[in-house]
């Protein structure tokens, strides 16, 4: 193996958390349990595995198999983050759960090459997380500290 490879890997990991602390920098700001290091890490980290995963096992199945694996774990993670947030009867956490997640996919698609991609999920994420910015889109969309999402 290169090393002129192993530096484009290692460009990709740095885009990777670049991407996820963008992402999670708008959770921090927001004081929200997972922020800007741990966005950085779960997208960093996706991507390393999405790499590994198809250097390891060319041409193999491992790809699939790792990246179903890189879906369940955020998941756990994303649980914890919903879990932490319940107080009082009031489940929160879910806008910084799912966007956890998604973020984990915008590592993986950075691991896999898919670079303009995985720009555009971490775009239309921070659209989607400043929509609430717009009068009066909040009063007719529930708020993440609510108990109930008609989405859900």
């Amino acid at each position: 193996m290169d090393w002129q490879m192993q530096l484009i890997w290692a460009g990709r990991l740095a885009l990777a958390a670049v991407l996820g602390a963008i992402i999670g920098y708008e959770r921090e700001r927001r004081g929200r349990s997972a922020g800007l290091r741990t966005f950085a890490a779960v997208s960093l980290g996706s991507c390393l595995f999405s790499i590994v995963s198809y250097v390891v096992v060319p041409g193999g199945n491992e790809t699939t198999r790792i990246a179903a694996q890189i879906v369940t774990g955020v998941g756990f993670l994303g649980a914890g983050v919903i879990l932490h947030g319940q107080n009082q009867g009031h489940i929160s956490g879910l806008t910084t759960s799912a966007t956890l997640w998604a973020a984990a996919a915008v590592g993986m698609a950075v691991g896999y090459n898919l670079l303009i991609l995985a720009v555009a999920a971490t775009l239309l994420l921070m659209l989607l997380l400043l929509l609430r910015l717009i009068p009066g889109l909040e009063r007719h969309a529930p708020d993440e500290n609510s108990t109930h999402d008609p989405g859900d």
